[in-house]
């Protein structure tokens, strides 16, 4: 089960976070520098797994965005990198190669693409030709 996801930049700025297990707003904030501090500060030539607390937590870095999911740890990791990856193709389709400040300005876009893809902490869907025919039947009722 996934317990959140953060997209954050280099400099520790959390563009988009998703929590599915209740936590404290001060709880938040320290998960939030501890995640970024542990993945900013990795050698890339290390894996992207890394243990954080009692769970994992996989990342990926696309241009100046680390995305970061904290799964439990028995959870397949390779599986979880490539819903990463399905994750950025997605935003990739909707925003024409996305950037940061996309991240910013459309959020609602963004937590709506997160919301149908990922449901309670499980991964919902994993076809991308599924997932943008189903987006695009939703998005232009919220512009």
């Amino acid at each position: 089960m996934i317990r959140f996801i953060l997209l954050q930049n280099r400099q520790g700025k959390t563009r988009l976070a998703k929590y599915y297990v209740p936590l404290e707003d001060s709880e938040k904030h320290k998960v939030e520098y501890e995640v970024h501090r542990l993945v900013v500060n990795r050698d890339p030539k290390f894996t992207n797994f890394v243990e954080f607390r009692t769970h994992k937590v996989i990342y990926r870095r696309y241009a100046g965005l680390f995305f970061s999911l904290c799964v439990d740890i028995t959870d397949n990791e390779l599986a979880y990198l490539e819903c990463i990856h399905l994750f950025v193709e997605i935003l990739d389709h909707f925003f024409s190669n996305v950037c940061e400040l996309d991240l910013v300005f459309n959020f609602h876009k963004v937590y709506l693409i997160l919301d149908e893809f990922i449901l309670a902490g499980e991964l919902q869907e994993t076809s991308k030709r599924v997932c943008i025919f189903s987006y695009a039947l939703t998005i232009p009722y919220i512009l």
